[in-house]
């Protein structure tokens, strides 16, 4: 019986030395092996994803062009939302304010009102003076020092700007208060003499004081989701004490306390906002300076 002669190429597999590599169909991925100069597929169709048409990031490496959307876009749009409602809600109460607009008709029988409720005096005095510089501003520097102390010690290289963002805020009450009570000069309730009550002072400091320490503290907080919220909670439910304690007393009128949480509140969402941007969280390394935090001992 014949056989079929084997091919040369095969002759001699029982040699000793390994067996030599081919150029073939198998090496047409390779750039720089003859018959493909390209890395593209052997039977000449081009790859599913080529490289040229990948985006890439502002480094060049292969990505998503940011901005990425995420949750800082996200809290970025609910501020800048919350300000413009806040803004333009005290530009309808100034507005009714100062053209002696219905609502400021309601507003003057409601403080009437509010002020026959049978609280206390002295317990509405001492929820109205909350909002005094006495109290609010010291309590605002504490919080403000040891934030600062804190930040310092945990290696954060911004670790001054919070407080500062916070102190100015604190400063901007008085230029911002003092020429609206001129501009409005509204005459305050029965018992209070002379004019310029809106907006509120008292309702100013401690919406700023107490909001700002509010915020520079939640980062600090090392509870869960449920104790910051509650701590919030707070500091709005210490806001209204002194706004009820203000009108309760005859000391302001209600749209005076309402006016000054509007306008601040505002403010409030700016720091927000400049705290979020600038500041740094306890413990971690900076985005721009590129260094850990030293551990806090």
């Amino acid at each position: 019986m014949r056989e079929t002669p084997r091919p040369q190429g095969t002759v001699g597999d029982a040699r000793s030395w390994p067996p030599q590599l081919r150029p073939g169909r198998a090496f047409a991925h390779t750039p720089g092996v003859s018959g493909s100069g390209t890395p593209h597929r052997s039977d000449g169709r081009p790859p599913q994803t080529p490289r040229g048409v990948r985006h890439t990031d502002q480094d060049g490496r292969p990505g998503t062009t940011p901005p990425v959307p995420g949750r800082p876009n996200a809290r970025w749009g609910l501020r800048t939302q919350a300000l413009c409602a806040l803004l333009l809600l005290f530009g309808l109460l100034t507005w009714q304010v100062a053209g002696k607009g219905p609502l400021r008709r309601l507003d003057e029988r409601f403080g009437l009102a509010a002020r026959q409720t049978r609280i206390l005096d002295t317990v509405a005095e001492f929820f109205a003076d909350l909002g005094s510089v006495t109290i609010a501003v010291p309590v605002l520097a504490g919080v403000a020092g040891y934030v600062a102390w804190q930040a310092r010690r945990t290696g954060a290289p911004r670790w001054w700007l919070p407080p500062l963002a916070a102190t100015l805020a604190m400063a901007a009450v008085p230029l911002l208060v003092v020429p609206l009570k001129l501009l409005i000069d509204r005459p305050g309730p029965p018992g209070m003499a002379g004019h310029g009550f809106y907006p509120s002072g008292h309702t100013a400091t401690a919406a700023v004081a107490y909001g700002a320490a509010t915020l520079l503290m939640l980062p600090y907080l090392r509870g869960s989701a449920y104790t910051r919220r509650e701590v919030v909670i707070g500091c709005l439910l210490l806001n209204a004490t002194v706004g009820f304690g203000l009108v309760r007393r005859g000391y302001h009128w209600p749209l005076d306390v309402l006016g000054s949480w509007c306008l601040f509140g505002a403010l409030l969402v700016v720091l927000s906002a400049c705290l979020d941007r600038f500041g740094d969280e306890p413990g971690s390394s900076s985005p721009s300076s590129g260094r850990p935090a030293q551990p806090s001992p």
